[in-house]
């Protein structure tokens, strides 16, 4: 089961921190990304880890701007959002994976219940 939250309403240029907690499985062999919805939209790809919390792969759109982490111990994953715009404005949702491709959402085999984050410029 995977939970997140962190959302809300931020304006252009600021910032927020989303978690997403884990529980009943063992986290660390799962490989962790994060997707997003908007309005009308079909999920996209934001970011992605690998089990090992080495490797990292980014959308283009959110490269430099996002940075995924995660701690095993505390069973937990990270999306830290900066210089957020509006075109951010989503649900997002984190996944977790043991296979497939980090990039396509039907490789994931849980998924947490969605947070919102609204951009306002």
């Amino acid at each position: 089961q995977l939970q997140a939250c962190g959302g809300g309403l931020v304006q252009a240029g600021g910032s927020l921190r989303l978690s997403c907690a884990a529980s009943g499985r063992t986290f660390s062999n799962y490989f962790m990304g994060w997707f997003r919805q908007a309005p009308g939209k079909e999920r996209e790809f934001v970011v992605a880890m690998a089990s090992n919390g080495i490797s990292t792969y980014y959308a283009d759109s959110v490269k430099g701007r996002f940075a995924i982490s995660r701690d095993n111990a505390k069973n937990t994953v990270l999306l830290q959002m900066n210089s957020l715009q509006p075109e951010d404005t989503a649900v997002y949702y984190c996944g977790a994976r043991r296979g497939g491709t980090y990039y396509d959402l039907r490789s994931y085999d849980l998924w947490g219940q969605g947070t919102l984050v609204t951009v306002s410029s």
